[in-house]
């Protein structure tokens, strides 16, 4: 018999390290936006399916919701049809929402859903129009204090979370694209944000963490000064710090605030091109990227720090 290795110790020490964690998100739900460079580097989905099967088959009860920013400016420049964007949001006409739809619920969603399906038959894609999945309101912005139309925009008013307790009570993984149809004009659909979406789906299915990947390692306190990376925040203090975020992190935070203020426990920002980095944050005390939580109880201790 071969002499074990400190590379055998290593490992071994890594799997039992993960048993609290594997003991406390069993049976439980945790959703994951999936976006940044994960969704178009080939390794990297791969790696992400493989995560979320890894997820599966320990008990936990993972669910996607994805958007697909880069995949619909190329489909938008293949037909002609000029990419505007409006307070970091994309100005979606009827034309373009058409191009957004197919895009997210045929190409993005089937690519995910194959390559968690090598793993067994366990994708399913669904969107938000999927049976009254989700109900959309058409959204604005605020440029330079002026409200700016964005078309067929909008946000999550409301998640049937029936849909989804379904599939994954039938062993399914559900991939959720971020469509949804507008609850005031019937059969028109909305463009909706991703990040939103998302920290929506984890308050309805009462999930125990929010994971968001991105394409940096967390949030700065003081970017872009690589030292300033915060672990851990609360609520109120990201609340505060929201108004001076870039404007491409403000979504992802607020999608977080979301989240843990509707019940979630917590909610995380991680980076999306650290292959297995969903793994790393869900199994380790520490994480990898910046966690959200609820304000400070009396009853809050270090000893809960990731626990929830």
């Amino acid at each position: 018999m071969a002499e074990p290795t400190d590379l055998n110790a290593v490992q071994a020490q890594t799997l039992i390290d993960s048993l609290p964690w594997l003991t406390l998100f069993r049976d439980r739900i945790i959703v994951v936006k999936f976006g940044g460079n994960a969704m178009v580097d080939d390794d990297l989905k791969r790696a992400f399916a493989a995560d979320m099967v890894y997820l599966h088959h320990v008990g936990i009860r993972p669910v996607v919701v994805h958007g697909g920013g880069p995949q619909i400016s190329r489909a938008l420049k293949e037909r002609g049809i000029e990419s505007e964007f409006r307070g970091g949001l994309r100005v979606t006409s009827p034309e373009a929402m058409e191009v957004v739809r197919d895009v997210l619920t045929r190409e993005v969603s089937g690519e995910l859903a194959a390559l968690i399906n090598e793993h067994g038959d366990l994708a399913q894609p669904v969107s938000g129009e999927t049976q009254g999945l989700f109900r959309g309101r058409r959204r604005g912005t605020v440029v330079d204090g002026q409200e700016v139309d964005l078309g067929l925009v909008g946000e999550v008013v409301d998640v049937d979370p029936s849909v989804l307790h379904a599939l994954l009570d039938a062993g399914k993984i559900p991939v959720v694209s971020s469509v949804a149809p507008d609850g005031e004009v019937p059969g028109q659909a909305l463009n909706v944000n991703a990040d939103s979406a998302a920290a929506s789906v984890a308050v309805a299915l009462g999930a125990v963490k929010l994971v968001v990947l991105t394409d940096v390692a967390g949030l700065y306190s003081d970017w872009p000064n690589r030292d300033s990376l915060v672990s851990r925040i609360t609520a109120s203090e990201l609340s505060a710090m929201l108004p001076s975020l870039e404007s491409g992190m403000i979504p992802k935070m607020t999608a977080c605030l979301e989240a843990v203020a509707g019940g979630v426990d917590k909610a995380a920002i991680i980076d999306g091109r650290v292959a297995h980095s969903i793994l790393l944050e869900v199994f380790r005390s520490s994480g990898v990227g910046t966690e959200v939580v609820p304000d400070a109880t009396p009853h809050d201790n270090d000893s809960t720090a990731k626990a929830g």
